[in-house]
Protein backbone atom coordinates (compact mmCIF):
# COMPACT_ATOMS: atom_id res chain seq x y z
CA UNK A 1 0.00 0.00 0.00
CA UNK A 2 2.74 2.42 0.94
CA UNK A 3 4.67 1.57 -2.23
CA UNK A 4 1.55 2.32 -4.29
CA UNK A 5 1.14 5.67 -2.55
CA UNK A 6 4.79 6.51 -3.17
CA UNK A 7 4.57 5.61 -6.86
CA UNK A 8 1.31 7.56 -7.17
CA UNK A 9 2.94 10.52 -5.40
CA UNK A 10 5.92 10.49 -7.76
CA UNK A 11 3.63 10.32 -10.80
CA UNK A 12 1.54 13.20 -9.47
CA UNK A 13 4.70 15.19 -8.67
CA UNK A 14 6.05 14.73 -12.22
CA UNK A 15 2.65 15.71 -13.66
CA UNK A 16 2.56 18.91 -11.59
CA UNK A 17 6.11 19.82 -12.58
CA UNK A 18 5.37 19.23 -16.27
CA UNK A 19 2.54 21.76 -16.10
CA UNK A 20 5.31 24.37 -15.91
CA UNK A 21 8.09 22.52 -17.75
CA UNK A 22 10.20 25.57 -18.63
CA UNK A 23 10.02 26.94 -15.09
CA UNK A 24 10.97 23.56 -13.69
CA UNK A 25 13.92 23.28 -16.10
CA UNK A 26 15.21 26.73 -15.19
CA UNK A 27 14.86 25.84 -11.51
CA UNK A 28 17.04 22.75 -11.76
CA UNK A 29 19.80 24.50 -13.77
CA UNK A 30 21.44 25.58 -10.53
CA UNK A 31 21.67 21.97 -9.40
CA UNK A 32 22.77 20.81 -12.87
CA UNK A 33 25.73 23.18 -12.91
CA UNK A 34 26.42 22.55 -9.22
CA UNK A 35 26.60 18.77 -9.58
CA UNK A 36 28.52 19.06 -12.86
CA UNK A 37 31.08 21.45 -11.38
CA UNK A 38 31.57 19.29 -8.27
CA UNK A 39 32.29 16.19 -10.38
CA UNK A 40 34.48 18.12 -12.84
CA UNK A 41 36.57 19.87 -10.18
CA UNK A 42 37.04 16.70 -8.17
CA UNK A 43 38.07 14.83 -11.32
CA UNK A 44 40.68 17.49 -12.15
CA UNK A 45 42.04 17.37 -8.61
CA UNK A 46 42.00 13.57 -8.61
CA UNK A 47 43.83 13.40 -11.94
CA UNK A 48 46.57 15.83 -10.90
CA UNK A 49 47.01 14.18 -7.50
CA UNK A 50 47.01 10.66 -8.92
CA UNK A 51 49.72 11.56 -11.42
CA UNK A 52 51.96 12.84 -8.62
CA UNK A 53 51.17 9.85 -6.41
CA UNK A 54 51.96 7.40 -9.22
CA UNK A 55 55.35 9.03 -9.75
CA UNK A 56 56.15 8.78 -6.05
CA UNK A 57 55.01 5.13 -5.87
CA UNK A 58 57.31 4.27 -8.78
CA UNK A 59 60.25 5.40 -6.65
CA UNK A 60 59.43 2.56 -4.25
CA UNK A 61 57.95 2.98 -0.78
CA UNK A 62 60.93 1.05 0.64
CA UNK A 63 63.54 3.28 -1.01
CA UNK A 64 65.51 6.29 0.19
CA UNK A 65 67.30 8.58 -2.28
CA UNK A 66 70.56 10.27 -1.26
CA UNK A 67 71.97 12.93 -3.57
CA UNK A 68 75.07 15.12 -3.49
CA UNK A 69 74.48 18.84 -3.05
CA UNK A 70 76.81 21.71 -3.79
CA UNK A 71 76.46 24.46 -1.20
CA UNK A 72 75.41 27.92 -2.34
CA UNK A 73 78.56 29.53 -0.89
CA UNK A 74 80.74 27.21 -2.96
CA UNK A 75 78.76 27.91 -6.12
CA UNK A 76 79.44 31.61 -5.64
CA UNK A 77 83.19 31.07 -5.25
CA UNK A 78 83.52 28.24 -7.76
CA UNK A 79 84.20 30.59 -10.67
CA UNK A 80 87.83 30.98 -9.60
CA UNK A 81 89.85 28.62 -11.82
CA UNK A 82 92.39 27.81 -9.11
CA UNK A 83 89.72 26.49 -6.76
CA UNK A 84 88.41 22.95 -6.76
CA UNK A 85 85.07 22.27 -5.10
CA UNK A 86 85.01 19.01 -3.16
CA UNK A 87 81.62 17.88 -1.95
CA UNK A 88 79.03 15.15 -2.01
CA UNK A 89 78.66 11.47 -1.23
CA UNK A 90 81.60 9.09 -1.22
CA UNK A 91 82.31 5.42 -1.83
CA UNK A 92 82.97 5.10 1.91
CA UNK A 93 79.45 6.40 2.60
CA UNK A 94 78.05 3.65 0.40
CA UNK A 95 80.07 1.00 2.23
CA UNK A 96 79.05 2.32 5.66
CA UNK A 97 75.38 2.26 4.73
CA UNK A 98 75.56 -1.41 3.77
CA UNK A 99 77.66 -2.48 6.74
CA UNK A 100 76.40 -0.29 9.61
CA UNK A 101 72.62 -0.23 9.30
CA UNK A 102 70.88 -3.60 9.73
CA UNK A 103 67.64 -2.34 8.14
CA UNK A 104 69.40 -1.49 4.86
CA UNK A 105 68.82 -4.31 2.41
CA UNK A 106 70.60 -2.92 -0.66
CA UNK A 107 72.44 0.22 -1.81
CA UNK A 108 73.01 1.35 -5.39
CA UNK A 109 75.69 4.01 -5.94
CA UNK A 110 75.68 6.18 -9.04
CA UNK A 111 78.01 8.69 -10.66
CA UNK A 112 76.41 11.26 -12.97
CA UNK A 113 78.14 13.36 -15.64
CA UNK A 114 76.75 15.26 -18.62
CA UNK A 115 78.50 14.49 -21.91
CA UNK A 116 77.72 14.73 -25.60
CA UNK A 117 76.46 11.54 -27.18
CA UNK A 118 76.92 11.12 -30.93
CA UNK A 119 75.35 8.46 -33.12
CA UNK A 120 76.11 8.95 -36.79
CA UNK A 121 75.31 12.56 -37.65
CA UNK A 122 73.03 13.11 -34.67
CA UNK A 123 74.32 14.58 -31.39
CA UNK A 124 72.63 15.07 -28.02
CA UNK A 125 73.76 16.02 -24.52
CA UNK A 126 73.21 12.92 -22.36
CA UNK A 127 73.12 12.47 -18.63
CA UNK A 128 75.56 9.58 -18.27
CA UNK A 129 74.80 7.50 -15.16
CA UNK A 130 77.53 5.14 -14.01
CA UNK A 131 75.88 2.59 -11.72
CA UNK A 132 75.56 -1.07 -10.84
CA UNK A 133 73.14 -3.63 -12.32
CA UNK A 134 71.04 -3.35 -9.14
CA UNK A 135 69.89 0.09 -10.36
CA UNK A 136 67.33 -1.60 -12.57
CA UNK A 137 65.96 -3.51 -9.58
CA UNK A 138 65.33 -0.42 -7.46
CA UNK A 139 64.33 1.86 -10.37
CA UNK A 140 62.12 -0.62 -12.17
CA UNK A 141 61.39 0.44 -15.74
CA UNK A 142 60.07 -1.71 -18.63
CA UNK A 143 62.73 -2.82 -21.13
CA UNK A 144 61.68 -1.91 -24.67
CA UNK A 145 64.55 -3.62 -26.48
CA UNK A 146 67.74 -5.55 -25.68
CA UNK A 147 68.76 -5.94 -22.04
CA UNK A 148 70.00 -3.97 -19.02
CA UNK A 149 73.43 -3.98 -17.38
CA UNK A 150 74.67 -7.28 -15.95
CA UNK A 151 77.22 -8.26 -13.29
CA UNK A 152 79.53 -9.41 -16.09
CA UNK A 153 79.45 -5.90 -17.60
CA UNK A 154 80.34 -4.40 -14.21
CA UNK A 155 83.13 -6.86 -13.41
CA UNK A 156 84.81 -6.49 -16.81
CA UNK A 157 84.50 -2.68 -17.08
CA UNK A 158 82.60 -3.27 -20.32
CA UNK A 159 82.01 -0.41 -22.74
CA UNK A 160 78.25 -0.90 -22.95
CA UNK A 161 75.34 1.42 -22.29
CA UNK A 162 71.55 1.38 -21.90
CA UNK A 163 69.61 4.35 -23.29
CA UNK A 164 66.25 5.72 -22.19
CA UNK A 165 63.46 5.69 -24.76
CA UNK A 166 63.37 9.48 -25.20
CA UNK A 167 67.13 9.76 -25.67
CA UNK A 168 67.16 6.87 -28.12
CA UNK A 169 64.39 8.45 -30.21
CA UNK A 170 66.14 11.81 -30.32
CA UNK A 171 69.39 10.19 -31.43
CA UNK A 172 68.07 7.65 -33.88
CA UNK A 173 64.52 8.70 -34.85
CA UNK A 174 62.95 5.42 -35.99
CA UNK A 175 66.12 3.42 -36.63
CA UNK A 176 66.96 0.18 -34.84
CA UNK A 177 69.53 1.22 -32.26
CA UNK A 178 70.39 -1.88 -30.16
CA UNK A 179 73.85 -3.18 -31.09
CA UNK A 180 75.06 0.07 -32.63
CA UNK A 181 78.14 1.94 -31.36
CA UNK A 182 77.65 5.35 -29.77
CA UNK A 183 80.34 7.93 -28.89
CA UNK A 184 79.89 9.45 -25.41
CA UNK A 185 82.40 12.11 -24.46
CA UNK A 186 84.92 10.70 -26.94
CA UNK A 187 84.56 7.10 -25.69
CA UNK A 188 82.80 4.46 -27.77
CA UNK A 189 80.11 2.31 -26.18
CA UNK A 190 77.87 -0.40 -27.53
CA UNK A 191 74.13 0.12 -27.02
CA UNK A 192 72.73 -3.03 -25.43
CA UNK A 193 69.22 -1.95 -24.44
CA UNK A 194 66.50 0.70 -24.25
CA UNK A 195 64.28 1.29 -21.20
CA UNK A 196 61.20 3.43 -20.60
CA UNK A 197 61.87 6.66 -18.73
CA UNK A 198 59.63 8.55 -16.34
CA UNK A 199 59.12 12.30 -16.09
CA UNK A 200 59.44 13.87 -12.66
CA UNK A 201 59.04 17.38 -11.29
CA UNK A 202 60.86 19.77 -9.00
CA UNK A 203 58.95 18.36 -6.00
CA UNK A 204 59.45 14.72 -7.01
CA UNK A 205 63.17 14.10 -7.63
CA UNK A 206 63.01 10.78 -9.51
CA UNK A 207 66.48 9.31 -10.09
CA UNK A 208 66.12 8.82 -13.85
CA UNK A 209 65.65 11.45 -16.55
CA UNK A 210 64.50 11.43 -20.17
CA UNK A 211 67.99 11.49 -21.75
CA UNK A 212 69.92 9.03 -19.56
CA UNK A 213 72.64 6.69 -20.72
CA UNK A 214 73.45 3.98 -18.14
CA UNK A 215 76.94 2.50 -18.06
CA UNK A 216 78.72 0.30 -15.47
CA UNK A 217 80.05 2.32 -12.52
CA UNK A 218 83.42 0.63 -12.89
CA UNK A 219 83.60 1.83 -16.51
CA UNK A 220 82.61 5.37 -15.51
CA UNK A 221 85.38 5.53 -12.90
CA UNK A 222 87.92 4.17 -15.35
CA UNK A 223 87.07 6.46 -18.27
CA UNK A 224 85.84 9.66 -16.60
CA UNK A 225 87.24 9.59 -13.05
CA UNK A 226 85.97 11.66 -10.13
CA UNK A 227 87.13 15.07 -11.36
CA UNK A 228 84.67 17.17 -13.33
CA UNK A 229 85.76 20.21 -15.31
CA UNK A 230 83.30 22.38 -17.21
CA UNK A 231 83.40 25.84 -18.67
CA UNK A 232 80.65 28.31 -17.89
CA UNK A 233 80.54 32.02 -18.82
CA UNK A 234 84.23 32.07 -19.61
CA UNK A 235 85.33 30.44 -16.33
CA UNK A 236 86.50 26.89 -15.73
CA UNK A 237 84.72 25.15 -12.86
CA UNK A 238 86.51 22.19 -11.31
CA UNK A 239 84.74 19.74 -9.00
CA UNK A 240 85.61 16.52 -7.23
CA UNK A 241 82.57 14.34 -6.58
CA UNK A 242 82.82 10.60 -6.00
CA UNK A 243 79.11 9.73 -6.07
CA UNK A 244 76.15 11.84 -7.09
CA UNK A 245 73.43 9.41 -5.99
CA UNK A 246 72.98 6.50 -3.60
CA UNK A 247 69.70 4.62 -3.72
CA UNK A 248 68.98 2.81 -0.45
CA UNK A 249 66.46 -0.02 -0.17
CA UNK A 250 65.10 -0.71 3.32
CA UNK A 251 63.93 -4.20 4.24
CA UNK A 252 60.58 -3.07 5.70
CA UNK A 253 58.29 -0.12 4.96
CA UNK A 254 57.76 0.47 8.70
CA UNK A 255 61.52 1.09 9.11
CA UNK A 256 61.93 3.59 6.26
CA UNK A 257 61.56 6.85 8.18
CA UNK A 258 63.64 5.62 11.13
CA UNK A 259 66.36 4.44 8.73
CA UNK A 260 66.35 7.83 6.99
CA UNK A 261 66.96 9.49 10.35
CA UNK A 262 69.80 7.06 11.14
CA UNK A 263 71.37 7.72 7.72
CA UNK A 264 71.24 11.47 8.35
CA UNK A 265 72.97 11.07 11.74
CA UNK A 266 75.65 8.84 10.23
CA UNK A 267 76.38 11.21 7.34
CA UNK A 268 76.63 14.18 9.70
CA UNK A 269 79.42 12.38 11.57
CA UNK A 270 81.57 12.06 8.44
CA UNK A 271 80.59 15.22 6.54
CA UNK A 272 81.74 18.56 7.92
CA UNK A 273 79.15 20.33 5.78
CA UNK A 274 75.67 19.31 4.76
CA UNK A 275 76.55 18.55 1.15
CA UNK A 276 73.84 15.96 0.61
CA UNK A 277 70.05 15.68 0.41
CA UNK A 278 67.83 12.86 1.68
CA UNK A 279 64.53 12.19 -0.10
CA UNK A 280 62.08 9.68 1.34
CA UNK A 281 59.41 8.69 -1.22
CA UNK A 282 57.26 7.21 1.56
CA UNK A 283 57.15 10.56 3.37
CA UNK A 284 56.45 12.32 0.07
CA UNK A 285 53.64 9.84 -0.57
CA UNK A 286 52.03 10.47 2.83
CA UNK A 287 52.34 14.23 2.36
CA UNK A 288 50.92 14.05 -1.18
CA UNK A 289 47.96 11.95 -0.01
CA UNK A 290 47.21 14.45 2.78
CA UNK A 291 47.48 17.32 0.29
CA UNK A 292 45.18 15.45 -2.08
CA UNK A 293 42.51 15.11 0.59
CA UNK A 294 42.73 18.81 1.47
CA UNK A 295 42.69 19.76 -2.21
CA UNK A 296 39.56 17.69 -2.85
CA UNK A 297 37.79 19.17 0.17
CA UNK A 298 38.57 22.72 -0.97
CA UNK A 299 37.53 22.07 -4.56
CA UNK A 300 34.37 20.25 -3.48
CA UNK A 301 33.44 23.04 -1.06
CA UNK A 302 33.86 25.72 -3.72
CA UNK A 303 31.77 23.78 -6.22
CA UNK A 304 29.23 22.91 -3.51
CA UNK A 305 28.31 26.59 -3.17
CA UNK A 306 26.49 26.34 -6.50
CA UNK A 307 24.48 23.44 -5.07
CA UNK A 308 23.32 25.69 -2.23
CA UNK A 309 22.38 28.36 -4.80
CA UNK A 310 20.40 25.70 -6.66
CA UNK A 311 18.68 24.71 -3.42
CA UNK A 312 17.65 28.30 -2.78
CA UNK A 313 16.18 28.38 -6.28
CA UNK A 314 14.15 25.25 -5.50
CA UNK A 315 12.86 26.76 -2.25
CA UNK A 316 11.87 29.93 -4.07
CA UNK A 317 9.94 28.10 -6.78
CA UNK A 318 8.23 25.76 -4.29
CA UNK A 319 7.07 28.73 -2.20
CA UNK A 320 5.60 30.25 -5.34
CA UNK A 321 3.96 26.90 -6.10
CA UNK A 322 2.37 26.78 -2.65
CA UNK A 323 0.86 30.22 -3.26
CA UNK A 324 -0.44 29.18 -6.69
CA UNK A 325 -1.98 25.97 -5.36
CA UNK A 326 -3.49 27.35 -2.16
CA UNK A 327 -7.05 26.58 -3.29
CA UNK A 328 -6.03 23.02 -4.30
CA UNK A 329 -4.51 22.50 -0.84
CA UNK A 330 -7.69 23.79 0.79
CA UNK A 331 -9.84 21.36 -1.20
CA UNK A 332 -7.60 18.41 -0.29
CA UNK A 333 -7.63 19.38 3.37
CA UNK A 334 -11.44 19.79 3.28
CA UNK A 335 -12.00 16.26 1.95
CA UNK A 336 -9.80 14.72 4.64
CA UNK A 337 -6.15 14.99 3.56
CA UNK A 338 -3.82 15.06 6.56
CA UNK A 339 -0.92 17.45 7.09
CA UNK A 340 1.67 14.71 6.55
CA UNK A 341 0.09 13.89 3.17
CA UNK A 342 0.41 17.51 2.06
CA UNK A 343 4.02 17.56 3.32
CA UNK A 344 4.87 14.33 1.50
CA UNK A 345 3.28 15.62 -1.74
CA UNK A 346 5.44 18.75 -1.85
CA UNK A 347 8.55 16.92 -0.65
CA UNK A 348 8.13 14.32 -3.41
CA UNK A 349 7.91 17.11 -6.00
CA UNK A 350 11.05 18.72 -4.54
CA UNK A 351 12.98 15.43 -4.53
CA UNK A 352 11.88 14.68 -8.11
CA UNK A 353 13.04 18.15 -9.14
CA UNK A 354 16.42 17.83 -7.41
CA UNK A 355 16.92 14.25 -8.66
CA UNK A 356 16.36 15.35 -12.25
CA UNK A 357 18.88 18.13 -11.70
CA UNK A 358 21.33 15.65 -10.18
CA UNK A 359 21.06 13.21 -13.09
CA UNK A 360 21.49 15.97 -15.69
CA UNK A 361 24.39 17.32 -13.62
CA UNK A 362 26.10 13.92 -13.67
CA UNK A 363 25.91 13.96 -17.47
CA UNK A 364 27.48 17.43 -17.50
CA UNK A 365 30.09 16.32 -14.94
CA UNK A 366 31.15 13.41 -17.17
CA UNK A 367 31.42 15.57 -20.30
CA UNK A 368 33.37 18.44 -18.71
CA UNK A 369 36.45 16.39 -17.62
CA UNK A 370 36.59 14.79 -21.06
CA UNK A 371 36.57 18.26 -22.65
CA UNK A 372 39.25 19.50 -20.23
CA UNK A 373 41.52 16.51 -20.99
CA UNK A 374 40.92 16.85 -24.73
CA UNK A 375 41.64 20.61 -24.75
CA UNK A 376 44.52 20.87 -22.26
CA UNK A 377 45.94 17.31 -22.11
CA UNK A 378 45.49 17.54 -18.34
CA UNK A 379 44.69 14.13 -16.81
CA UNK A 380 41.29 13.86 -15.16
CA UNK A 381 39.85 10.91 -13.23
CA UNK A 382 36.12 10.57 -12.56
CA UNK A 383 35.55 8.50 -9.46
CA UNK A 384 32.32 6.73 -8.55
CA UNK A 385 32.34 8.27 -5.08
CA UNK A 386 32.32 11.80 -6.53
CA UNK A 387 29.26 10.94 -8.67
CA UNK A 388 27.39 9.36 -5.76
CA UNK A 389 28.40 12.21 -3.44
CA UNK A 390 27.19 14.86 -5.88
CA UNK A 391 23.90 13.08 -6.52
CA UNK A 392 23.35 12.50 -2.80
CA UNK A 393 24.05 16.14 -1.98
CA UNK A 394 21.66 17.34 -4.70
CA UNK A 395 18.85 15.16 -3.32
CA UNK A 396 19.67 16.24 0.24
CA UNK A 397 19.63 19.89 -0.85
CA UNK A 398 16.22 19.34 -2.40
CA UNK A 399 14.86 17.82 0.81
CA UNK A 400 16.35 20.47 3.09
CA UNK A 401 15.21 23.41 1.00
CA UNK A 402 11.84 21.79 0.30
CA UNK A 403 10.90 21.23 3.94
CA UNK A 404 9.88 24.82 4.68
CA UNK A 405 7.55 25.18 1.67
CA UNK A 406 6.05 21.74 2.45
CA UNK A 407 5.39 22.63 6.11
CA UNK A 408 3.98 25.99 5.07
CA UNK A 409 1.58 24.29 2.68
CA UNK A 410 0.46 21.78 5.34
CA UNK A 411 -0.33 24.52 7.87
CA UNK A 412 -2.67 26.47 5.66
CA UNK A 413 -6.12 26.88 7.19
CA UNK A 414 -8.58 24.89 5.02
CA UNK A 415 -11.31 27.56 5.24
CA UNK A 416 -8.93 30.40 4.28
CA UNK A 417 -7.42 28.25 1.52
CA UNK A 418 -10.87 27.59 -0.02
CA UNK A 419 -11.58 31.35 -0.05
CA UNK A 420 -8.29 32.01 -1.89
CA UNK A 421 -8.64 33.18 -5.49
Amino acid sequence: MRQFRLIRGVQLGIKNLMLHALRSLLTVLGLVFGVGSVIAMLSVGEGASQQALDQIRKLGSNNIILSSKKLVAEEASGARPAMMSIYGLTYDDDARLRESLPTVQETVPAKVVRLEGRLGERALELRVVGTTPDWFELVSRPVLAGRVLSNGDYDSNAGVCVLTETGARKLTATEHVVGQPISIGGNVFKIIGIVVNEKGSSSIPIPDQDVDAYIPLSTARERYGDHISRRTEGAMLREYVELHLILVQVDNTDDVEATAGAIDLMLKRFHKKEDYDISVPLALLKQAEATKRTFNIVLGSIAGISLVVGGIGIMNIMLATVTERTREIGIRRAIGAKQRQIISQFLIETVVLSSIGGVLGIGLGVVLPWAITHATKMPTIITMWSILLSLGISVAVGIVFGLYPAFRASRLDPIEALRHE
